[in-house]
């Protein structure tokens, strides 16, 4: 017996089909067909849903900052109990990622932020919300570190959570830029350096 799709799965499926989309060709060459095409339904379905391709990106983010927040929630990582071990892995997990075709380990709250940042705020807002929620989590690693490790006190938790996400955002570039992910791994790479030197494991109690 055949089952029917549920009007919810139907709606996952357009929302993962526009996290891929929008990664690969931007928000303005998106059509609304190619969302549809890429979650293998029809339009009638994809309006059932959502009322415009704006209203589709701005749940779209929602979704990928509910996937992100799960996927980093549950990672390896996050076993540590050190602090400064925890930020490391971190970085190291998010370099794990960086394979496969670029718009698949891109961000997808990155990609659309540079595009819209003017012309859909709502957009805007939506994908900085995702940004806002996972660097309140690196800052809570971040301030554990200091709180062990110390610093020189010229800078804060929240300050290097937003320097982490920069350089990440901006390996994803480079990596777009070049059509390969080894430029990005290399920031990377000199990201977990950095972060080294900022808590130099001479400074453990």
């Amino acid at each position: 017996m055949q089952t029917t799709e549920t009007p919810h799965e139907s709606k996952t499926r357009i929302l993962n089909a526009a996290l891929d989309v929008f990664r690969a060709k931007g928000y303005a060459a998106t059509r609304i067909e190619d969302i549809c095409a890429a979650a293998g339904l029809t339009k009638g379905s994809f309006f059932h849903h959502f009322k415009t391709k704006e209203d589709l990106a701005i749940e779209a983010a929602s979704h990928w900052g509910a996937y992100a927040g799960e996927l980093f929630a549950t990672a390896p990582y996050q076993t540590l109990a050190d602090p400064r071990d925890r930020l490391l892995a971190y970085v190291d997990f998010r370099k794990s990622l960086m394979q496969g075709e670029l718009p698949k380990f891109t961000c997808f709250g990155g990609t659309l932020v540079q595009e819209v940042y003017l012309s859909h705020p709502q957009i805007r807002d939506a994908c900085g919300a995702t940004f806002d929620s996972h660097g309140a989590a690196l800052a809570d690693d971040v301030a554990k570190a200091i709180d062990k490790y110390g610093s020189d006190g010229t800078w804060t938790a929240e300050s290097l959570a937003l320097h982490i996400q920069a350089v990440l955002q901006g390996a994803f570039i480079l990596a777009k830029s070049r059509q390969s992910a080894e430029a990005g791994i290399q920031c990377v790479d000199h990201l977990r350096r950095y972060l080294e030197v900022l808590f130099p494991p001479a400074r453990k109690a």
